[in-house]
């Protein structure tokens, strides 16, 4: 063939029929009309002459060539949109995006306050946050979806190759009381103590629930033993829970700076226990690198991290940019982080 067989807007179509599951719903969230959505796909097939979809069904579903059309279709769209940052970038930082990934705990709490700086530094750059669980922002990162991420569970280990998976911070576990709970007015409590506390906690099958059970695992504290009230779907839900004297929990101590400052949860601390777990940077070595992601890199991550982290990433910042299609596909998860 000296012509290729497809344009990007066919491409495009055909994620979002993929993503949305019909044309109709493809057509609305492109703009354009299910006619025209309905042509492109007529024309595509014909210059391919394979079927993508199987008609049969309410929703349309990809045929096998459907697929492998989509999941190198989805590369050359990824590539597309790091070449249009890449000349954005001349602009020196005059413009251009920057996309963050997060795992929810460190996405409701820690980089929010990031960018916020960044963006007092940098007010005509564009700052996205996508925050998913951690095993969807680790694919999101090796797609070249998002710059760069911070997460708090555990890494797929397919990805161990193609992603640099650098230490950046401690994060500690507080166990929360209500105010009123008698052991509020202790200055401490023993470990033996927290097996007589009722707990709110996250679903069991929750990355970041986990987590904290093998955290607190390493700290020789037997959750299995723990009586275990009632389990909720987010921190906001089990920090209000425990503020009106339902049970105890253990969050991350960035989620409860607030709550602790106007004094409606109480932090107790646990005879010779200190909880913390890692939260790790991850970045793809093996893509573009913009000048957003450099600056926040090199001027806002150091100020929340823990001290001799950045030296892996000034080295990983010296690296020379290598284009790298890997074969990689975003998995769904709900898990959180």
């Amino acid at each position: 063939m000296s012509d290729l067989p497809f344009t990007l807007d066919q491409l495009r179509i055909l994620k979002a029929i993929a993503v949305e599951g019909s044309f109709k719903r493809a057509a609305d969230s492109l703009y354009v009309s299910q006619p025209a959505v309905s042509l492109q796909v007529q024309n595509l097939e014909r210059q391919l002459d394979v079927p993508l979809f199987d008609r049969g069904g309410r929703r349309a579903q990809l045929t096998e060539a459907g697929h492998l059309l989509l999941s190198y279709g989805e590369k050359i769209l990824s590539l597309c949109q790091e070449t249009c940052r890449a000349i954005e970038d001349l602009q020196n930082l005059q413009g251009g995006t920057l996309i963050v990934g997060a795992s929810q705990t460190t996405g409701t709490y820690l980089l929010p306050r990031m960018i916020g700086m960044f963006r007092q530094k940098y007010p005509d750059v564009a700052v996205q946050l996508h925050v998913h669980s951690t095993r969807r922002t680790a694919w999101s990162v090796a797609n070249g979806q998002v710059d760069l991420a911070i997460i708090g569970g555990e890494i797929p280990g397919e990805l161990a190759e193609s992603l640099e998976i650098i230490s950046y911070a401690e994060d500690e576990l507080a166990l929360i009381l209500p105010v009123f709970h008698p052991f509020a007015k202790l200055e401490t409590i023993q470990k033996d103590d927290l097996y007589k506390l009722q707990f709110i906690a996250l679903d069991s099958q929750s990355t970041i629930r986990k987590v904290i059970d093998q955290v607190l695992a390493r700290c020789e504290i037997d959750t299995r033993r723990f009586k275990i009230e009632m389990e909720l779907n987010s921190i906001e839900a089990i920090k209000n829970a425990v503020q009106s004297g339902l049970g105890a929990a253990f969050v991350s101590t960035s989620a409860i700076a607030k709550e602790l400052q106007m004094g409606v949860l109480h932090c107790s601390p646990i005879e010779g226990v200190i909880v913390k777990r890692t939260l790790w940077l991850i970045v793809n070595p093996n893509r573009y690198r913009s000048k957003a992601a450099e600056a926040f890199s090199q001027e806002i991550l150091p100020q929340f991290a823990t001290p001799g982290w950045n030296q892996d990433l000034v080295k990983l910042s010296q690296k020379k940019l290598v284009v790298n299609t890997l074969d990689v596909a975003t998995p769904s998860s709900s898990d959180e982080g």
